[in-house]
């Protein structure tokens, strides 16, 4: 008797999985809020760094800078003295209000952050920051623009006891980053407001 050879049929290879494509964007999930891009970060910091320069030639003045008014209440001799405190206490707000800016950039100006009381973790409805900060960003340009048109009145660095010289022009150059202020903070509210918009419409 002849044996009869069985030949083994190899299984069919399982099909290769096709390679994940790469550099695919990601579509965030309803209700995510994609985050602020690189550039949008940093026009929020130039925002909150407008108010820096005025803040330190008024801590300056408050700590006993001759900064060149002939007389007032900003004469060097009326420093250190009672006034310091305003100065000091102004600067630190108005440069607090500047930073606010970097909330709309930060997920803290989406979520409450949790240590704070009662309402920690709750979302920030978008139109709580978008109207603030719309509204801020129209009076600082309308201030700052008008102060400008303005600067060198009779009544303002105009006047015979203000700065001149050097120290009128370190003055003014402390003030003008000012200008950009309003403008800046007007792009990113806008920026905050079309993501947080986005989010808002992804899955419907």
């Amino acid at each position: 008797m002849t044996a009869t050879r069985t030949r083994e049929i190899p299984a069919p290879a399982a099909p290769a999985l096709a390679a994940a494509p790469t550099g695919r964007r990601t579509v965030p999930s309803a209700g995510v809020v994609p985050p602020a891009g690189r550039a949008m970060r940093a026009v929020a910091a130039a925002a909150a760094l407008t108010v820096l320069p005025s803040g330190l030639w008024r801590i300056a003045i408050a700590l006993g800078w001759d900064s060149g008014f002939g007389e007032g209440a900003l004469h060097p001799s009326e420093f250190p003295g009672a006034t310091s405190f305003y100065l000091i206490a102004l600067s630190v707000f108005a440069e607090l209000l500047g930073l606010l800016a970097l909330g709309l950039v930060r997920p803290w100006g989406e979520v409450v952050p949790h240590w704070v009381p009662l309402l920690g973790g709750r979302r920030i409805p978008t139109a709580m920051a978008v109207i603030p900060a719309s509204l801020g960003a129209l009076a600082v340009t309308l201030i700052t623009v008008q102060g400008a048109f303005s600067w060198n009145a009779p009544d303002n660095m105009g006047a015979p006891a203000a700065p001149d010289g050097d120290k009128y022009w370190i003055m003014t150059a402390t003030y003008v980053p000012l200008l950009l202020w309003g403008p800046l903070l007007a792009v990113v509210t806008v920026s905050y407001y079309l993501r947080r918009r986005r989010a808002a419409t992804v899955g419907r």
